[in-house]
Parts: structure tokens; sequence; C-alpha cells
């Protein structure tokens, strides 16, 4: 009998084309990969999905427009000698290929998953040569959240149309998120600013010049409360001869931040880089996933991107630890490696995000990625390097000046090592007075003489505004959704007008504050921060194979019918006012409204429907128009391109599809446009016949 004709490859499965094309090339002529493009199958969106009565059975669906993926993976498969399923390495990648194996047939306790925690040839070859079964304890944890998610979701938001408005929408995190930001706005609203007075006295001492603060008896900040206090404090300063009575030298060591999580990139983005948390995920993603090395080919340049760990290989390790020591000295490595501890509830599945060569120096591969790709690449890459290096140090000085009853304390620190921060430092959302200050060298018993007082009256400030980095710290610290929901938590907060935007800072919109307040009068759980954390504590306790994933369904979902039931008898119906502009419409002079479309906010006339009349937000941008000096505007065409116009349109008739940056062009005069793109950014002269280029300043990242 003749041989079995050997099937002639084995199929690789990833999610993205993009992820695809960067295995390939690692994988020799005996594979194929090929992309699903995603999902490949999930709950209807014409119905619930979700069979209550028969123990919350999930009904899933081929995705529409994935009929044709599918079809092709089926015959892929059927070709080859092995199909082995590479989705992400967490729970939506574990449902992915759990999905991928119902409709290709796969036995889930086959050897048919691979998992890797970054796109390199070494990782892929390493993860082909181990597959395993697929994990359905992770599958199970997936499952509860998406019915969980889908039973909120489908049975409170008709709840919403009816009562509040149509097209409204409800969610177990996102609903959490927006009462976080109402409650905030409620809480700066109700503060009440108390009054408090900041006095110094500027000092010398010998040839020493330092600035001190006035303190209790108990060396504490003095409490000074109105103007005749403050006045008394300054007049018993200037009267008083002061003594050095304590002086106390210290050292202070600064240590290093870990490498990044998800939810603390998501934030150092936000705050050095001026990224949305989807902005940066997108980035995050393409660097994950592969960009195009000169010299390389395509190849993932980041490690996972979906991580709540600190964790970093021994490996990893070694090359950071080897790659300091040569490129910045013995002194800037610790003897043992620095290891940090991750938050109580992080899964610690995998690694945190590193770059996958520490080699692969940013300012080295700055020609083949975009300016978004290198900045989010470098922040990446040194606060990776910085995690592994020394403490930075400082020698402090406090003092303790006595005279006439009156106490003075002066702290300073100066830095005599910069250690880790000669790399990388960690960004706050809120700007801190720096210590850095030369020593004056107080000695006890030494004599200051006072040059100056300067009194300061100040008012206690309310919590501020959340802006995204802020609020996905909150939401990190509270234990509320996990690393791959914060991106999409806010961008639907935002997008269904319970939240605004402004300059960087979240606030809630009137109908979030509707909504919030309807779901706390009604659903007290789904808005509960612990509830929803408990929640979260459950699903991961699903994953540890601790509880089983339809237990967890019923018990919340018994007493959430329940309060629907209730709900839906006893709500009352509210008139949701649209805002009203300062705006008038142009055809009928009646005042325009702000509306919510599906893609984001206009302006609409109010006597729609007699009048149909809409008008887009206007975005002055900060240059001047080059015509006439008034504000230009960001605007979008009809086929929905960006470009620049004139406010005082058809007065004036400036437009350009470069954005104007307010600078005339040394060579001619003309204005000056803002031009960039994967090779660099630069501005460029509007004048056709001039098209003078100058280099544009870098934005630049804190080191």
């Amino acid at each position: 009998m003749a041989a079995k004709k050997q099937k002639p490859y084995k199929l690789v499965i990833v999610e993205s084309p993009a992820k695809a094309h960067t295995i390939e090339k690692f994988l020799g002529s005996g594979y194929k990969v090929e992309a699903s493009n995603g999902h490949v199958r999930d709950l209807p969106k014409s119905q619930t999905g979700v069979d209550v009565e028969n123990n919350f059975e999930p009904k899933y669906i081929t995705i529409r427009g994935r009929g044709e993926v599918l079809d092709r993976l089926k015959r892929e498969a059927k070709n080859a000698g092995q199909v082995l399923l590479a989705t992400d390495p967490d729970r939506e990648g574990e449902a992915i290929s759990w999905h991928l194996a119902q409709v290709l047939g796969i036995d889930t306790s086959d050897k048919c998953r691979v998992e890797f925690n970054e796109i390199t040839g070494k990782a892929v070859r390493e993860a082909i040569g181990h597959p395993r079964p697929i994990d359905m304890k992770r599958v199970n944890a997936q499952q509860a959240r998406r019915v969980l998610d889908r039973l909120v979701g489908y049975k409170l938001s008709p709840l919403l149309w009816v009562k509040i408005k149509k097209g409204l929408s409800a969610g177990r995190v996102q609903s959490v998120a927006t009462r976080m930001i109402v409650d905030r706005e409620e809480e700066i609203e109700a503060f009440i600013p108390e009054e408090y007075w900041d006095i110094f006295a500027h000092m010398r001492s010998g040839e020493r010049k330092f600035k001190a603060g006035l303190v209790d008896d108990d060396l504490k900040k003095a409490d000074i409360k109105g103007a005749g206090q403050a006045a008394a404090a300054v007049e018993k300063i200037r009267n008083a001869a002061f003594t050095v009575a304590q002086v106390k030298l210290a050292e202070r060591r600064k240590h290093p931040q870990p490498p990044f999580t998800t939810p603390n990139l998501q934030q150092e983005a936000s705050r050095k880089l001026g990224f949305t948390t989807a902005k940066t995920m997108q980035i995050a993603q393409q660097l994950y996933e592969g960009v195009d090395i000169k010299g390389e080919g395509a190849v993932g340049i980041i490690s996972y991107i979906r991580t709540d760990s600190v964790r970093i290989s021994d490996e990893a390790i070694g090359q950071v630890r080897e790659f300091i020591a040569g490129r910045h000295g013995a002194e800037y490595l610790p003897e043992e490696p620095n290891v940090y501890k991750g938050r109580k509830h992080a899964q610690d599945a995998h690694e945190a995000i590193r770059p996958t060569d520490v080699s692969r120096r940013p300012e080295e591969v700055k020609g083949s990625l975009t300016k978004d790709q290198f900045n989010l690449y470098r922040l990446v890459y040194l606060r990776f390097v910085a995690s592994q290096m020394t403490p930075a140090l400082f020698d402090t000085e406090t003092a303790i000046l006595e005279g006439e009853g009156v106490k003075l304390r002066f702290y300073g620190e100066h830095m005599k090592f910069k250690g880790f921060t000669s790399v990388y430092e960690e960004s706050t959302d809120e700007e801190t007075e720096s210590n850095e200050t030369t020593l004056p060298g107080l000695a006890v018993g030494g004599k200051a003489e006072v040059l100056d007082i300067t009194s300061e009256q100040r008012f206690t400030q309310p919590p501020p505004r959340y802006t995204e980095a802020s609020l996905v710290h909150a939401l990190e610290e509270k234990g509320i959704g996990r690393p791959s929901t914060y991106a999409p938590t806010i961008s639907t907060i935002i997008a269904r007008g319970y939240v605004l935007r402004e300059k960087r800072k979240l606030y809630p919109a009137q109908l979030g504050q509707l909504v919030t307040q309807m779901m706390r009068d009604n659903f007290q759980d789904i808005v509960d921060v612990q509830f929803t954390a408990g929640l979260e504590d459950k699903l991961d306790r699903i994953e540890e194979d601790e509880l089983p994933w339809r237990q967890v369904i019923g018990e919340f979902y018994g007493p959430f019918e329940k309060t629907l039931q209730k709900a839906e008898q006893t709500i009352e119906k509210v008139k949701v006012a649209d805002e009203v502009s300062d705006e008038t419409c142009e055809l009928c002079g009646a005042p325009l409204l702000y509306k919510m479309g599906r893609f984001g906010r206009f302006l609409a006339c109010s006597r729609f429907p007699e009048c149909r009349a809409t008008k887009a937000i206007q975005i002055e941008i900060d240059a001047p128009c080059p015509k006439c000096g008034a504000p230009l505007l960001e605007k979008t065409s009809r086929r929905g391109r960006k470009f620049f116009g004139c406010k005082r349109y058809p007065e004036c008739d400036f437009v350009s599809w470069d954005r104007p940056v307010g600078e005339k062009c040394p060579n001619c005069g003309s204005f000056m446009t803002l031009k960039e793109n994967k090779s660099g950014r630069w501005h460029l002269c509007g004048n056709e016949s001039c098209r003078h280029k100058t280099e544009a300043p870098e934005d630049t990242i804190e080191e």
C-alpha cells in the first residue's frame, strides 16, 4: 500500500493582516499565516443572544462580513496538516481561538494554541514549537464578561430609550466611569474654598541666602487664616533675631518606576505626548504587531501591550543590564536587578511592556517610524531602561530657625547623582514645586538675618477634574475594568455624549448627569464602584477555576432582573432639553442647538423639522489668518478631509489644506504651514512659487 501523502503546510491563524505579515517572515515555507480580522463570532446585535432560561447559554453567530474570511480559513484548514491558533495572549485572544476552533472543527483539547509575548523571530519560533490546548478557564472568564455586559446593555438600554432619550446605551463599566466623572463634578460644585496664607522669610546666614517658611510649635506649616493673622505673623518675623536651632543633613534616594503596564502607558502618553487612550493603544498595537525597520523588515519592537504586570523575563533583564553597563557605566547599574511588586489585582499573565530588543535604540529606528510611533516607542524604551538603573541621589538639608517665639523651617535638596533620571523621569498630572536648590550649609548656633518677607494669600482648591490619564489611574486603583477595557470605555462615554473632553479635562454632559442620576436612584449596584470591582474579582476567580462562570452570571442576574422590572413601573419619563449654543441659524435666524450624531457633536437648528440646517462645531487653531489676522478654524470637507479656513468667511476667503503655524517665510514673507509624514516634520512656505522649507521644532519628551 502506498504511503499516505503528507499534507504540505501548517496553517497559523492570527487576528490582523499586519501581524500575519510580520510573523510570516519568521516561519519557513512549511507554514502559511492567515488573519481572522479579529473576532469571527459574537452575540447577535438584533437580540440579547443569551438564553436566560437555559442557564445563560450564549447564542453565537458569524459576525456580518466575516463569512468570506471564515470560508477562506476553512479551505486553508482543510488543506493544512495542522492548524495553530496564534491569537493574542489574553482572555479575549483565547476566546477568539476558541471560536475559531468551534468553526473549524478543531478539538480544544488538541495542542492547537500558541501564544507569544512579543513578535520576534525567536519568540514566534519558540511558541510554534510548543503548542498547548485551549485554556477553557480563560475562555469562560471572557464568556462571563461578554454575557454580563450584554445582559446589562441590552436590558438597560431600552429602558433609557423610553424614559430619557432614544439611542442611549448603558454599560457595566462605562456607567461606573461616567458616574465617577459626574461625582467629581458634584464635588467641585459643592466645594467651598478656604482662605490660608503662605509666609516665607528670605534670609541670609553669612554669605548664604535661603528661604524658610513659618511653622508652628510642632514644626508643621503654620495655620494662618486671614489677612490680620498674616500681617501679625509678618511683623513678628520682622522684629525677631533668628538663630539656627537645628540642622539635619541626610541623603534621599529616588527610585525608578517599574516598566509600563497598559494603564501606566496610557497615563504617561497622555501627560507627555498629549495622546488619548484610544490613540495610545492604536499606536502601541502597530509597534507590537510589527513595523518595517530598515535593514530588518517587519518586526514587533515592543512586547504585548495589554498587561497589568510589572514582571520582566530574566532574559530581558540580562540584556538591559548588559546595555546599561556598557552605555552608561557600572555606577548606573545596581548590584542586583530591580524587582517590582505589582498591584493587588494584577493578573501577571504577561510581562510588562518593554522593547523587544534593547539594542534597538529609538534614534536608530526613527527613520522607519512615524512621529507618533517614534515618540511612543521612545517612551516605552526609556522607561524600561530606567527601571533597571540605580536611584538618583540627593543631599538634603533641613534646618529650624528660632527667634522671639517664632519658628521658621528650611528644607532643600541638591542632586549629587542622576542615576536613572539621566534617562527618564515620570511626570504627574499636577505640577509640584521643586526643592532643588543650592544647600546653604547652616550650622547650629549660627545667626540668620531676614532680608525680606513674603506673604501670599491662597485658597484651598477643589479636586481636579479627571483627565483621561487620571481616570484610567482611578479605574485601575479601584479595580474597575481591565487593561483592554480602559480605552474603549473612555471612547464610548465621549462618543455617546455622556462626557465632554475639553483641553484634556473630562466634564459630564447634561445627558451623562441625567443617566447617572437615574442609575443611582434605580440601579445602585450597576454604578457602584465596589460592586463592579467585586464582579471583576469574580471574573478573575473564574479564570483561576475557583468559580463556575454560569453561577456568577446567575447570582448577578436574579437581583438585577427584579430591579429592572420595578424600575420599568416606577421611573418617570425625563425630558432632555438640548443645550442652546450662542450661534444662530444662517437660514432662519433661530438659535442653534448642540446635538450628538454618529460622528460626534454638531449644531442643528432649533426649528427642526421646519428648518433642517446643521453646522459643524468650529475649532479654532493657534494661528491667525495670514490674509486678515482673524482666527483660523479647523474644518472638514464633504469628503471628510481636514482643511483650515478663516473664521470671517465669506468676507475673507483664505483656505489651506496644510495647517498654518503663525510664522512667516524668511525667504518670501508668505505664511508657513506644518507638514509631517513618516520621514519627519517641517515648516513649508504656503507660497506655491517659493515652498521654502525649514525643520520644525520637535515635540520633546521630558528626560
